[in-house]
């Protein structure tokens, strides 16, 4: 049986043959090769993922925890549906899309920009990665001369889509896409879908908190930060509670830590982290361990649900309620350690009030002070909204370093 028909490979603007001589490759292939080679994929290097990527070498960015992500979303999709299917590639580039959004300084930045756009249809970084995929991202232009990024498929364009409804149409801050986006919405979303999220947005939504969970956990042992052989566990089963878990049981916390440390799936009483090799090896064969034993523990029991093949809207991932509560606490340490902390809460505050220092001033000096594409956007804008709308995606283009460097040049100059 097909998994993907036509109309999942069709492009926003159809594509006649490549005119030079290339490797045969399917559909999704070409997909992911776009994503790899695309400007957004580079800038993820120099963008927060918990600790700020010029603060060690050794921890990870945007981009790195990007291909860990895309990594356990290829082999999950493998181990669901075999080595034939075309879904890994699909997964895999929706995986290393799904930060592509995210502005300076991670979520701290989000919170600004959202803050700034609240008028205009909010800001939210899975919006903003939609945004860059079907317009902002150069690669291909439709007949009446307008950009349609990187002309995906519909099928890894909806895989990419994590939160399919738009702003204020369910509680909560998280939404997919914007106003103006909604045309290209619309077209890549499966009659009848509705907020439905497609199986293989749902492994790529799952790779993500696998893959940051584990990670962040490593990073903070590494940084110093976190010691699993003395946790506050008072602490962090609070940090879950106010983050993750409304509702999370104590109890059940301490039974999480009890079947990973069983599993093998914990560091040793007594094994501090010191930094030495042997002790970067155990590190690094806990979070194998962690992760295998989370994709294990989902295949299972979505197997045991009615069985594959799994594609589009056919089949849903089934997530152990042990496995969520295994994630969130994993969460929750790395939350509770290193995300709450009074230094990081200092430097956050910073970041802050330079993003939204540099906001007003970029809406103040409109195309002078923007880069080509955006000044071009601006010029186009028909009303301030959409000015507005301009500025956002500008500052939400630009990494740490960048934001830096602009705030330093034109928010500071005599």
């Amino acid at each position: 049986m097909e998994l993907y028909g036509a109309e999942d490979r069709e492009r926003i603007v159809a594509e006649p043959p490549k005119r030079v001589a290339a490797p045969e490759r399917t559909q999704f292939e070409r997909d992911r090769a776009r994503l790899v080679h695309a400007a957004s994929t580079r800038r993820l290097a120099a963008k927060t993922q918990v600790v700020g990527p010029q603060a060690d070498d050794f921890v990870r960015n945007r981009l790195t925890h990007s291909l860990e992500v895309a990594q356990v979303a290829r082999d999950l999709s493998r181990a669901l549906n075999g080595p034939d299917s075309p879904q890994p590639d699909i997964a895999e580039t929706a995986a290393l899309a799904h930060d592509l959004g995210h502005p300076p300084f991670g979520h701290n930045g989000e919170s600004v920009l959202a803050e700034r756009a609240k008028g205009i249809g909010g800001f939210e970084g899975n919006a903003q990665t939609l945004r860059l995929l079907t317009r902002l991202e150069a690669k291909t232009f439709d007949a009446e001369g307008r950009s349609v990024g990187l002309n995906l498929t519909r099928a890894t364009l909806d895989a990419c889509t994590k939160y399919p409804w738009g702003f204020g149409e369910r509680a909560g801050s998280k939404f997919g896409v914007y106003e103006d986006d909604l045309p290209v919405f619309t077209w890549l979303r499966a009659a009848g879908a509705g907020q439905r999220q497609c199986v293989e947005a749902q492994i790529m939504d799952l790779s993500d908190d696998v893959a940051y969970s584990v990670h962040d956990v490593e990073d903070g042992i590494v940084a110093g930060k976190i010691d699993l052989a003395r946790l506050d566990l008072d602490g962090v089963a609070e940090t879950v509670v106010d983050w993750y878990v409304p509702g999370f049981d104590r109890a059940l916390a301490e039974t999480a830590i009890t079947d990973l440390a069983a599993a093998g799936c914990w560091i040793p009483d007594g094994a501090a982290y010191d930094a030495s090799r042997r002790s970067r090896a155990m590190l690094k064969n806990l979070t194998s361990d962690v992760i295998g034993r989370f994709c294990g523990a989902v295949k299972e029991a979505t197997d045991a649900a009615g069985g594959g093949p799994y594609a589009r809207f056919g089949a849903d991932l089934v997530v152990p309620e042990q496995t969520r509560l295994e994630i969130a606490w994993l969460k929750g340490i790395a939350a509770h350690y290193v995300m709450r902390t009074d230094e990081r809460a200092v430097r956050m505050d910073r970041q802050r009030n330079l993003l939204g220092e540099l906001v007003d001033h970029l809406v103040a000096t409109g195309p002078d002070d923007l880069d080509r594409q955006f000044a071009d956007d601006w010029r186009d804008a028909s009303d301030d909204a959409a000015r507005l709308r301009v500025v956002i995606d500008q500052v939400a283009s630009l990494t740490d370093i960048t934001a830096l460097a602009w705030h330093e040049r034109l928010c500071r100059r005599p």
